[in-house]
């Protein structure tokens, strides 16, 4: 017999599926809970540019048990698109517990101003989390590489939150740069400003797609 909570999620409630390959996590509400399988409902709408997992790959889900953290490892054996996707995880791993949760990310646009080469450029945020984002910058000589640092500011609506962030990834788009970028050293509360954030752009994320099994 398994117990719900401790064994596996509890159904109806939350979880945090996080992806080694992509260096992703994501919030999901759990629809079906077992020992050997789980059924999820992820607010990942949000990475609509990203493949955020494929089957076959191997997950990590992350859940808040009765007395602490919980979490195992399970392969996606299906991923359901459209209005209200659907992954299918097979448990490969017994539950164990587990102190850490994953820094989760929402599709969160907001301005961004980087300065770049002595520059300040403007830009959009596309993903928030706690310990990066990815932004898109207009392009101005040449493009920071992997491993520079840059200053950022992030206009969130209690006030802008100004930190170093680390440069992980560069592309150049038409006339625009997108970055991936990991904060650095960033306060206890400057993380819970993004914390906050995040969270509320997936409570949104959740009532539009709720919303669309009624429409």
């Amino acid at each position: 017999m398994s117990t719900p909570g401790v064994d596996h999620p509890m159904q109806d409630g939350e979880a945090e599926i996080s992806t080694a390959a992509r260096s992703l996590s994501v919030s999901a509400r759990v629809e079906v809970a077992g020992s050997t399988l789980v059924v999820v409902r992820p607010s990942a709408s949000e990475f609509v540019e990203q493949c955020v997992v494929r089957v076959g790959e191997q997950v990590s889900l992350f859940w808040m048990g009765p007395e602490g953290g919980r979490s195992f490892l399970a392969d996606v054996t299906t991923v359901e698109r459209g209005a209200v996707p659907r992954w299918h995880l097979q448990v490969t791993t017994p539950a164990e517990e587990s102190q850490r949760r994953a820094a989760v990310r929402a599709r969160v646009p907001i301005p961004v101003l980087a300065a770049v080469n002595g520059v300040d450029l403007e830009g959009e945020t596309l993903d928030l989390s706690e310990a990066g984002c990815r932004v898109v910058l207009d392009v101005y000589g040449n493009p920071p590489l992997p491993g520079s640092r840059i200053r950022v500011s992030l206009e969130l609506e209690d006030g802008a939150l100004v930190t170093t962030a680390e440069v992980a990834r560069q592309q150049t788009r038409a006339s625009c740069w997108q970055l991936s970028l990991r904060f650095l050293d960033l306060p206890e509360k400057e993380q819970d400003r993004l914390r906050r954030r995040v969270f509320r752009a997936l409570r949104e994320e959740r009532a539009r797609q709720s919303q669309a099994l009624f429409d």
